[in-house]
């Protein structure tokens, strides 16, 4: 971590958050603050967490690259 204000402070939660709306948020318009909760919940438990590759994990999904790291641990 950096001192306050330096743009590298956040730059891992910065990079989720854009990924957040250019594949959730930009295309949708929620209905109510509930809605816009569960739908956010969604994406990150079924989608982001289980089905998205990840290129920093080798285009597999975390889900599966923690499988794979418990096999590995002896």
């Amino acid at each position: 971590m950096s001192r306050k204000g330096n743009c590298w402070d956040n730059a891992c939660i910065e990079s989720f958050f854009g990924t957040l709306k250019a594949e959730l948020c930009d295309r949708k318009l929620f209905k109510s603050r509930q809605e816009a909760k569960t739908e956010i919940f969604k994406y990150m438990e079924v989608f982001y967490n289980r089905q998205r590759l990840h290129s920093s994990l080798g285009y597999i999904s975390p889900e599966n690259f923690e499988m794979r790291s418990d096999l590995l641990v002896f």
